[in-house]
């Protein structure tokens, strides 16, 4: 199987299976000397933890993470990190009625027509586990990102059909309301949603957004690495985004070029703009604004409902699934979709050093009194 492997630079490749002894990561790329811990690791890794609130899978995992290799004294030495993560609460008898039928809104049909043979313990490699090695390597991410002064804030910006309010907009409720949101008042609406989604054996969707400041300009290229592109196929790679959108985004489509031109002016000696509908990226690359995203994340799929499908056989059959699911993905992927965007900006970011030969000059050729 191949497309496991993402990045350039700053590469990652995941493995393991939903129902599997463990799940992982090797990141191949980074920088020795960053300072980094299981803990750093391990905050990333409990904000997607399922069975943590009443709106989240049942399944009760530690989703504990393993350093294997790559750090020595704290820091990291260049080589490979490994980090692992063992799988300790599978109940895959739960699976077995859908071994020789396919679910509705999951990669079960698609998966069989393209390997002919399919792990449907859980989804296997579609499941929503995978993404435990895009958190880990994320969080490694996330703390280079830290060190060159860049910060990450993603979170729930709706569910179903409620929406924060940017007036009520309170960063510590992020982490302190089960649905990831930053407005209080949205999240009690949001929570009391989607107990009625339960009970009629529902399920919702929503949208995640996503806001780096920090981030210099000039990062991307300006054809087909474009930092919009590459930020697109890092979020619509994770397994329930079904849009993706930069600045405006949709919106662009009804807005005039009157409107949506971002006026540059000099602020303080320093180029900046009036506004961002661009959402920091022009032409592919960073302009040095905001940086704004937002991911689209369609209704949890697994449902307790009936429902119609066919089984391997191409026979009409109607299935209720078992097992332990969430009834919305979104507040367990806003830190998927932080994870992506990080790593996605990392590799951007080695990648410029190349871009100019000054870079160069001032790296190996170091003024008189500097340190090599």
């Amino acid at each position: 199987m191949s497309g496991s492997t993402f990045n350039k630079q700053f590469q990652i490749t995941t493995w393991g299976e939903s129902h599997g002894p463990a799940l992982g990561v090797v990141i191949d790329g980074c920088p020795a000397g960053l300072s980094l811990s299981e803990t750093d690791i391990q905050v990333y890794l409990d904000r997607r933890k399922p069975g943590q609130t009443k709106i989240s899978t049942p399944r009760k995992e530690d989703d504990t993470v393993e350093i294997l290799s790559g750090i020595f004294e704290g820091l990291t030495t260049g080589s490979p990190i490994s980090l692992m993560v063992r799988n300790t609460s599978q109940r895959s008898h739960d699976y077995s009625q859908i071994a020789s039928c396919y679910r509705p809104g999951h990669a079960d049909y698609t998966f069989d027509q393209k390997y002919g043979f399919r792990d449907y313990r859980g989804g296997g490699r579609s499941s929503g586990r995978e993404t435990l090695g895009r958190v880990a390597a994320g969080a490694v991410a996330a703390k280079l990102l830290q060190e060159l002064g860049i910060e990450l804030l993603t979170y729930t910006k709706s569910i179903g059909p409620i929406e924060i309010n940017p007036s009520a907009f309170d960063r510590e409720a992020i982490l302190s309301t089960p649905t990831c949101m930053p407005d209080y008042q949205a999240s009690q609406k949001a929570e009391a949603y989607l107990e009625q989604c339960m009970k009629n054996m529902d399920s919702a969707g929503g949208v995640i957004e996503c806001r780096v400041t920090g981030l210099p300009a000039g990062l991307g290229e300006p054809v087909f690495d474009k930092l919009d592109a590459c930020l697109a196929k890092a979020i619509l790679s994770i397994g329930a985004i079904k849009a993706f959108e930069i600045g405006d985004g949709f919106r662009v489509s009804t807005s005039n070029g009157s409107l949506n031109n971002d006026a540059f002016v000099i602020e303080n000696g320093k180029i900046s703009k009036k506004t961002n509908h661009a959402g920091g990226i022009l032409g592919g690359i960073s302009d040095g604004s905001e940086l704004i995203l937002r991911a689209y994340v369609k209704p949890t799929p697994s449902i307790f409902s009936e429902q119609e499908t066919i089984n391997r056989e191409g026979e009409n059959v109607k299935i209720k699934i078992k097992g332990r699911h969430d009834p919305i993905i979104v507040p367990r992927a806003v830190v998927v979709v932080e994870a992506m965007t990080a790593l996605t900006l990392v590799d951007a970011i080695i990648g410029n050093m190349s871009s100019r030969i000054s870079y160069l000059k001032n790296f190996y050729q170091p003024k008189e009194g500097d340190k090599k």
